[in-house]
């Protein structure tokens, strides 16, 4: 299988009408605008919700419904927890990290396109605990920054890696190594693009409504740029939390 991009796409044309009948203002920007803007606002510690191309088929979102942040922000995991998928602090988070730069970060020199295989973080990115550190326990212990990519590395150093590859997502692919040629970093948090309990978004409504739900900073709607401070509260809307049966 040549990735699992089997679900709906939608047009910018069709994402602008959706846009336009909800009164919700957005930029529609050209590719190099796009790339250049969403990679800045990552490196300035935004969260991202990012819809390109068609939706993935099965439990992961692999770079076209994801939610998606910068790794090397000690703060991005517990904020991604607490402030957008409403769960423990402690839940870990995947890296998305282009194939052939996957043996620079993780002890892994083979293909994880589906974000299946766990691997550890390369010793010269570890950052060792000192005698204090190892008393702690708990959260205590795991807000202690474990590498140079901390938001994507487990207290055992453990990650479960996506590698992204430039022929089977060529957008999320151009998005890291935009990111990469900015930061020197090769890797982004990818996340399912939902709240807890919520299925991953799959049309343009889906994905508005969880932004506008939760603290997401910038909706990406293949061109279309939405920034939440521009945003109107929803209206008429519900508890959603109790919509849907928590995991």
């Amino acid at each position: 299988m040549k990735g699992s991009l089997l679900g709906p796409s939608f047009s910018n044309r069709e994402i602008e009408e959706f846009l336009a009948g909800k009164g919700a203002p957005y930029r529609r920007m050209d590719e190099e605008a796009l790339f250049d803007v969403v990679t800045d606002e990552l490196a300035a510690g935004k969260i991202i919700g990012w819809v390109q191309g068609r939706m993935e088929f099965g439990p992961r979102s692999l770079g076209c419904r994801s939610i998606i942040g910068d790794p090397r922000n000690p703060k991005m995991q517990s904020v991604m927890n607490l402030k957008i998928k409403y769960r423990e602090s402690f839940r870990p988070f995947a890296p998305s990290v282009l194939r052939e730069k996957v043996s620079d970060y993780f002890t892994l020199d083979t293909d994880s396109p589906y974000m299946l295989l766990v691997a550890p973080v390369v010793e010269k990115r570890r950052t060792y605990l000192t005698d204090e550190q190892q008393s702690l326990w708990g959260i205590d212990l795991l807000n202690i920054p474990k590498s140079d990519i901390p938001a994507v590395t487990h207290v055992d150093y453990s990650a479960r890696v996506q590698t992204v590859h430039q022929d089977t997502n060529p957008r999320y692919y151009r998005l890291i190594k935009t990111f990469e040629e900015k930061t020197g970093c090769a890797v982004l948090v990818n996340t399912s693009f939902n709240v807890r309990g919520e299925p991953i978004v799959c049309i343009p409504e889906d994905a508005y409504r969880c932004f506008m739900r939760s603290e997401i900073d910038i909706l990406v709607l293949e061109n279309c740029v939405l920034y939440k401070a521009e945003q109107k509260p929803l209206e008429g809307d519900t508890d959603w939390r109790t919509e849907f049966e928590l995991d």
